[in-house]
C-alpha cells in the first residue's frame, strides 16, 4: 500500500460551504475520506498537511515555495508520492519552481486544484483529486517529476500555462504532450516521462527574486524600458518578445539592453506565443539580440523561465555557468534543438 501526503497550501479546491452561514470556509483535509469516500478504493494511505495560514495562490511568493520544499524534504523518505492542492492562478509557477528545487526527484509530485470549490455540486475538484490520487498510487508507473493534473490530463508541470479562468480546461502545454490521459482507463505515455535519477535526491532552499519580467509591446517607451533595466539590485530579466524571439531594432532599445548586459544583468529571451520557440537570428529583428548576449529560452514558458532564473541565481555564482544552464533542459522544461 502506497503512502501519499496531501499538502493543502490554499486555493479554491479546499473551500466548502458552511451550512449555517453559507460562507466558504477552508476544508479540514484530515477528513478527506469523509468528503470523498471513493478514495478508500485505492491502494494507498492518505495523510494530510495544511499550511497555516493557508495561502491564496495570488499571494504565492518565494518564501512559501521554500516552505513547501521543506515540507516535502522532511517527509520525503516517509511517503511514496505527494499531492499538492493549490490555487490555479499561480499553479504553473509553483510546479515550475518545485521542479528545479527538487533535484534527482524519484517520486511523483502532483499539483492539482479546481475552478469551483470542493463543496459545490458541480465542482471539478472532486475528479481532479480522485485522478491525482489514482495516478499517485498506481503500481503500474513511477513518474519521477513534478506534474499538474487537471481536467483528466497529467502534464509536466514546468511546461504548463493557465489559459482559462472560466472553464474547467484551465491549463495548456503547448510545446510538450500530456504525460497521461484519464478516460475509462488511464493512458500513460511512459516514453515522455523523465528518466529515474541515478543520484541522490537533493532539495534546494535558496531563491533569488532580483529579477523582472518585461513584455515587449508596440509603443514601448524608452524611458520606461530604461527605468526597469536600471532597478536597484536587478540581476536577471525575462524578456517576453514577439514570435520566434523578435524585438525592436531601434538603437535606444539595443543600447539599453547592451548596457544592462555589460553591467552583469542576464537577459533571458522567451516568446509571448503559447506554442513555438525562440530562434534568435531567424529574422533580422532577433539577430541583434544574440549579438549583444541575450540568452535564448527556446520553447520554455514564461512561468518556467521566471522560476529557472530565480533558482539558478539563488544557487550558483558563476555567471557563465548560469547562462549555460539557462539554455539546457535541467528538468525537461525546454527543447533546445
Amino acid at each position: 500500500m502506497k503512502k501519499i501526503l496531501v499538502i493543502y497550501t490554499g486555493g479554491t479546491i479546499g473551500m466548502v460551504k458552511d451550512n449555517k452561514s453559507g460562507a466558504l470556509l477552508p476544508f479540514d483535509m484530515s477528513k478527506i475520506y469523509e468528503a470523498l469516500p471513493v478514495l478508500r478504493e485505492f491502494n494507498c494511505d492518505l495523510d494530510s498537511y495544511r499550511f497555516d495560514p493557508i495561502i491564496d495562490s495570488s499571494n504565492m511568493k518565494p518564501e512559501y515555495w521554500i516552505g513547501l520544499v521543506e515540507v516535502i524534504e522532511k517527509n520525503y523518505n516517509n511517503y511514496d508520492s505527494f499531492i499538492v492542492l493549490h490555487g490555479t492562478d499561480t499553479m504553473s509557477y509553483t510546479a515550475s519552481i518545485l521542479s528545479f528545487m527538487l533535484e534527482n526527484l524519484n517520486k511523483t509530485v502532483i499539483l492539482t486544484g479546481s475552478q469551483l470549490p470542493l463543496g459545490m455540486i458541480r465542482t471539478d475538484g472532486r475528479d481532479n483529486i480522485i485522478g491525482a490520487v489514482e495516478i499517485a498510487s498506481s503500481d503500474l508507473v513511477n513518474i519521477p517529476e513534478v506534474c499538474i493534473f487537471f481536467e483528466d490530463r497529467l502534464y509536466r508541470g514546468n511546461r504548463t500555462t493557465k489559459i482559462n479562468a472560466e472553464y474547467f480546461e484551465a491549463f495548456y502545454s503547448g510545446n510538450y504532450p500530456s504525460l497521461a490521459k484519464v478516460g475509462i482507463n488511464i493512458s500513460y505515455k511512459k516514453n515522455l516521462f523523465l528518466e529515474n535519477p541515478t543520484k541522490e535526491f537533493k532539495a534546494f532552499k535558496k531563491l533569488n527574486d532580483n529579477i523582472v519580467l518585461i513584455k515587449i509591446y508596440p509603443g514601448l517607451k524608452e524611458n520606461y524600458f530604461r527605468v526597469m533595466l536600471s532597478m536597484k539590485n536587478l540581476e536577471g530579466v525575462v524578456l517576453e518578445t514577439f514570435g520566434s524571439g523578435n524585438a525592436p531594432t531601434e538603437d535606444w532599445f539595443i543600447s539599453a539592453l547592451q548596457e544592462a548586459i555589460e553591467n552583469g544583468i542576464i537577459v533571458y529571451n522567451v516568446t509571448q506565443c503559447k506554442e513555438g520557440s525562440v530562434v534568435m537570428g531567424h529574422y533580422e529583428t532577433s539577430a541583434h539580440l544574440a549579438e549583444i548576449g541575450v540568452v535564448s529560452g527556446y520553447d520554455i514558458t514564461t512561468e518556467s523561465a521566471i522560476a529557472k532564473l530565480m533558482f539558478l541565481l539563488g544557487n550558483y555564482d558563476n555567471k557563465a555557468e548560469i547562462i549555460d544552464m539557462l539554455t539546457m533542459p535541467l528538468r525537461g522544461e525546454l527543447t533546445n534543438n
